[in-house]
């Protein structure tokens, strides 16, 4: 037995040493680069490309089936002398007796100096589009069936053999690609892209364990303009069987500027765990933690039903940050605002939903600044830009977020505050001097104002709920919105709040989609406090009181001048328990009695202002111009009535008005002025003229009504001579006669 065991080991030692003689002999004596050219017709007949061998060959046989290709590139047969693919070298070695059992056990693989070109026309045609098929695949006609070389039907279908074999058995020492770049370009759409400086390292790669994976690359698009560096780095697991693929703790970072950075750079880091679960049709990234500059996120994301409509969930949580900066270092510049400590304090939490065409941010927190916002953010549609909009706040100050004014607005608002000044300069305190001249610098800017061309293409719904708005330094509460826009047509379906014990009710339209915009406005006032409105720091509101007001008015163009030189419209208005400030009619009645009492005045009346229970009319604006027609005051004693016009191009008045005492005998302050009953039912003329913003102190008792007063005081004092002298001598209508003549 001891002799056969012997005589076996030594017939399998002998076969050993055959076979490593043989693969001595064949590795030697034979030289793969004598059949270059069986090769290369070979790839064109099984690959239909065009391969070129211009490095040696170099090959081992046994125990490692290795190969090595120096120098070779690839090209379509179609395009032969245009190369889409060339390396510089290609290393590789597989063990021989695991084939038979279905493994590969390789060695380190390595690919250095691959370059792959890849280039569509302007018909979209590709330079690789037939590469890997069979050369009578590629050259056949669409309706032509596949043959076989033997001339039978190809099936398409596998053989229940080939469907129930195992998958191959990987074992592979390493991975190492080096120097590797990848050129992307595309003349029917103008894109290019690339990828340079590739670096690809792996641990030994065995299914189901963990293969440390590393890549790094550079890459770079033309539009727009951006160049990148990125790194990943990992551990890779993947189980074929279960079609079930993971990337534990991986890190993706790296850099990236260009045109959208204006010249800054955005460093980014995602890091997490993520799952790739073909069979069940997911994917996951877990543990998901974000940064970018400043940023820094914290959150998880799923994607299911990855074969048929992908659908998105998850959660996001950006931690507190100064947005102003982070928009800063990323190269996005902000529109001047009044406020420029506006956005310093951002903090977002919401959960997640979405498809390949929508995301939408759902049970969503926001805090900005002071405000905090809850509801809901959606992009309805990526392609349409789609904006959807449900939002709940405790405050908002719009003021702060609102443009700053622009040196076009300075200057108009300069030049109209001074020629302001000198009439109320020109105009004293006391209202004897002339009346001020009207002014005539225009006090709106011409400076664009709406986007046109982004609102044509806005896709819009909103609606937002604030308890307190503040806008124009005004606070409304209870505030709610409602508007949308589409096909270049905004409308504001809804804006309601409270000022102090009033309410706003407000509809509007703009209509981009004519060359020159077109807009309109409802506004329904009720019981506004009108003093805020018309106040500013350096000047009193001329007027007070509670406003109602109804109006319907158009206008069209893209500026403020534009708007108010175009404003048309209807409005009627209605203020209660007003006071017209430093409009003291009482000085300028006492002053005109005074005078036709021939009596000088010893005194100042007391009060600066003048109070009133109602002021109502209606305004017809046309082209900018209001006129007012039908003006009304009732004022204790007094009664008011008078028209004129408005012109808000210039902000200036021009009104007459009539001032009838209706009965009052109150002791006046000054006996100059005392009222008697000939003084009652008289209307004492007023003219008021000059900027708006003067208010009662542009008005100035009319001279020239003036004197017809003291006419028709005279011809009623002479009717009380008539009827003391005559009594009932003559008769009635004599005494009229005479009375006529003489008022006459």
């Amino acid at each position: 037995m001891k002799a056969l065991g012997k005589i076996i080991g030594l017939f399998f030692l002998g076969l050993l040493l055959i076979i490593v003689a043989l693969g001595f002999a064949l590795t030697h004596l034979f030289d793969p680069n004598d059949y270059k050219d069986e090769i290369r017709q070979l790839a064109r007949d099984k690959a239909n490309v065009e391969l070129t061998l211009k490095g040696d060959i170099g090959w081992s046989l046994f125990p490692w089936l290795g190969l090595e290709l120096t120098d070779a590139s690839l090209a379509s047969l179609s395009t032969p002398e245009q190369p889409f693919a060339d390396l510089r070298l290609l290393g590789l070695s597989v063990r021989v007796l695991p084939l038979l059992r279905k493994e590969v056990q390789m060695s380190d693989i390595r690919i250095d100096g691959l370059n792959l070109n890849l280039q569509r026309d302007e018909k979209g045609r590709s330079n690789w589009e037939h590469v890997g098929k069979p050369a009578t695949v590629a050259t056949r006609t669409p309706d032509a069936p596949l043959v076989t070389p033997e001339g039978a039907p190809a099936d398409s279908t596998p053989s229940a053999a080939e469907s129930s074999s195992q998958p191959l058995k990987l074992d592979i020492d390493s991975l190492i690609i080096n120097s590797a770049r990848i050129d992307y370009h595309d003349v029917q759409k103008g894109q290019q892209f690339s990828a340079e400086s590739i670096q690809l390292t792996t641990g030994a790669i065995r299914e189901g364990a963990s293969i440390p994976i590393k890549l790094s690359a550079f890459f770079g698009i033309n539009k727009p303009v951006l160049r990148a560096r990125s790194e990943l780095q990992g551990e890779l697991r993947f189980d074929r069987a279960l079609k079930r693929y993971q990337l534990e703790d991986a890190k993706f970072s790296g850099e990236v500027s260009g045109e959208l950075f204006d010249g800054q750079t955005l460093t980014y880091s995602a890091q997490g765990q993520l799952l790739v679960d073909l069979a069940a049709q997911i994917a996951e990234w877990n543990g998901l933690k974000l940064s970018a500059n400043q940023l820094r996120a914290l959150g998880e994301l799923k994607v299911r039903d990855l074969d048929t409509q992908p659908k998105l969930s998850g959660g996001l949580s950006i931690a507190p940050l100064n947005l102003r900066e982070f928009l800063a270092t990323i190269g996005q510049k902000l529109p001047p605002m009044n406020d420029e400590k506006t956005l310093n304090q951002f903090e977002l939490v919401t959960r997640l939903s979405g498809s390949t065409n929508s995301l939408t941010l759902e049970e969503l927190t926001l805090k900005l600044d002071d405000s905090t916002f809850t509801g809901q953010l959606a992009l309805a549609d990526f392609a349409k830009q789609a904006l959807r909009v449900q939002l709940k706040g405790d405050q908002l100050n719009l003021d702060r977020y609102l443009p700053a004014p622009t040196k076009d607005a300075k200057d108009a608002d300069s030049a109209r505050q001074a020629e302001v000044k000198a009439s109320v300069a020109s105009a004293g305190q006391s209202g004897s001097t002339p009346l001020p001249d009207a002014p005539t610098q225009h006090a709106w800017s011409s400076s664009e104002v709406l986007p046109i061309a982004l609102l044509r293409k806005l896709d819009a719904q909103l609606s937002l709920n604030l308890d307190q708005l503040t806008v124009q330094q005004q606070m409304i509460s209870n505030f709610s919105a409602k508007a949308q826009a589409k096909g270049g047509l905004l409308t504001l379906q809804e804006v309601r709040g409270k000022i102090g014990s009033g309410s706003v009710d407000v509809k509007a339209s703009i209509d981009v989609r004519p060359s020159v915009p077109l807009l309109s406005v409802q506004k329904n006032l009720r019981g506004i406090q009108l003093e805020p409105f018309l106040k500013k720091p350096e000047q009193p509101s001329p007027i007070k009181g509670l406003l109602d007001l109804n109006s319907s008015l158009s206008t069209s163009g893209n500026s403020q001048r534009a708007w108010i030189d175009g404003l048309n419209g209807d409005v009627s208005f209605v203020l209660n328990d007003g006071v017209l400030v430093d409009a003291n009619l009482e000085q300028q009645l006492c002053r005109g009695i005074a005078t036709l009492n021939r009596k000088a005045l010893s005194t100042d009346p007391r009060g600066k202002d003048t109070p009133f229970e109602t002021l109502q009319g209606t305004l017809t604006l046309r082209n900018g111009v209001a006129h007012n027609p039908d003006l009304k005051a009732r004022i204790p004693g007094l009664a008011v009535s008078g028209n004129g016009d408005i012109d808000l191009r210039i902000l200036g008045l021009d009104y007459r008005i009539g001032i009838t005492i209706t009965g009052d005998q109150r002791e006046m302050p000054d006996p100059a002025c005392q009222v008697n009953e000939r003084f009652v039912g008289i209307e004492w003329p007023v003219r008021c003229r000059g900027p708006l913003e003067m208010g009662g102190k542009s008005c100035r008792l009319d001279q020239d009504g003036l004197g017809k007063v003291a006419t028709k005081l005279a011809g009623n004092k002479l009717s009380e001579k008539i009827d003391e002298k005559l009594g009932d001598k003559v008769s009635p209508e004599l005494k009229d006669a005479l009375k006529g003549l003489f008022n006459r």
